[in-house]
C-alpha cells in the first residue's frame, strides 16, 4: 500500500483514479493539487481527495506517487513546478493522450530526475468533465498504456502498473511513438471528425431543422464532440503529425466513397460497407 498519492488535476480522469484507489485501499491519503481553490474544495467536499494544495512543490513533497492529469499544453509547467518538491523515492506518472510531447517536456524540466517519470495513458473517459463527473469504476476493464523510459527502474514501472491494476485496468507496454500513431487513429481523429461534423452542420442555413431531426446515429457519432475543447486542442497540437497522417488515409477513403456515390456505383459502396462492418464486428465486440 502507498502512503500518499498526489493527483494534479482533479477532474474526471484524476478524480476517478482517486476514487478507485481509495475504494481498493491502494493508498492511505490522496492529495489533490490544482490552480483553482474552489474546484479543489469541491473535490474535498465530494470525498474525492483528503487534502488539497495550490503549491505543486508542496503537494508532491510527501507523496510516494504523483499522477499528473492536466491538458497537454500545461504539462511542461507542471513538471517545472513539481521538480523542487520531488523526493528521490517519488515516482511520477501521467494521463496524457500523446506521449512523445509529454516525454520531451519531462526531459526538459525534470533533468536528472527524469528516471522517476513513468509515462502513461489510460484509455478511458467520457464526454463529461470536472470532478463532479468522476466515478470509481471508470477504469474497470479498460486499457492503460505505459511507455516506459530507458531511465526507469523496473520497480518504478511495476508500481505504476500496480496502481492501474488496483483501479481495475489492464496494463499494456508500448513505445511512445507507436502509441501516438495508434491513438491518432483510434481516439484523436474520431474526436476531430466529430467536432468537424457538428461544426459543419451548425454552419448550415437550416441548422435548427437539421438538429431537430438528428437521429440516434448522429447522436452516437457526435457524442464525443461534447468533450473538453481545451484538452482536444492540446492533443491536436501535440500529436499533429500522426493525426494528419491518419486524416490523409481517411481522406483517401472519403474520396473513394465520393467517387462511388457520384458514379452510382452500388457495388463499390456495398463492398466498402461490408468490409467496414466485418472489421468493426470483429474488433469491437
Amino acid at each position: 500500500m502507498v502512503n500518499k498519492i498526489c493527483i494534479i488535476g482533479v477532474g474526471l480522469i484524476g478524480g476517478s483514479l482517486a476514487l478507485a484507489l481509495k475504494k481498493t485501499g491502494f493508498c492511505q491519503t490522496v492529495i489533490g493539487a490544482g490552480r483553482n481553490q474552489h474546484r479543489l474544495e469541491q473535490a474535498l467536499s465530494l470525498g474525492v481527495i483528503d487534502e488539497c494544495e495550490l503549491d505543486y512543490a508542496k503537494a508532491v513533497a510527501d507523496a510516494d506517487l504523483v499522477f499528473i492529469s492536466v491538458p497537454l499544453g500545461a504539462m511542461e509547467e507542471v513538471f517545472e513546478k513539481i521538480r523542487p518538491g520531488l523526493k528521490s523515492h517519488t515516482i511520477v506518472t501521467d494521463g496524457g493522450s500523446a506521449k512523445h510531447s509529454v516525454i520531451e517536456a519531462a526531459s526538459e524540466k525534470l533533468g536528472v530526475q527524469l528516471g522517476q517519470f513513468v509515462p502513461g495513458h489510460p484509455i478511458a473517459g467520457t464526454e463529461k468533465s470536472g470532478v463532479e463527473a468522476a466515478f470509481d469504476s471508470l477504469y474497470q476493464n479498460r486499457k492503460v498504456i505505459l511507455t516506459p523510459l530507458e531511465d526507469n527502474t523496473p520497480e518504478s514501472v511495476k508500481l505504476v502498473e500496480h496502481m492501474w491494476q488496483s483501479a481495475g485496468a489492464e496494463v499494456e507496454i508500448m513505445g511512445a511513438r507507436h502509441h501516438d500513431l495508434v491513438l491518432a487513429g483510434t481516439s484523436h481523429m474520431p474526436h476531430v471528425l466529430a467536432y468537424g461534423l457538428v461544426d459543419c452542420l451548425n454552419n448550415a442555413e437550416d441548422v435548427e431543422e437539421i438538429f431537430d431531426f438528428a437521429a440516434g446515429g448522429f447522436r452516437d457519432f457526435t457524442r464525443i464532440a461534447s468533450s473538453d475543447p481545451v484538452m482536444w486542442r492540446d492533443i491536436c497540437l501535440a500529436n499533429g503529425d500522426a493525426i494528419l497522417a491518419m486524416m490523409h488515409k481517411y481522406q483517401e477513403t472519403l474520396d473513394t466513397l465520393k467517387q462511388a456515390i457520384a458514379q452510382e456505383d452500388g457495388e463499390q459502396l456495398e463492398t466498402l460497407f461490408k468490409r467496414a462492418k466485418a472489421a468493426r464486428d470483429k474488433f469491437c465486440m
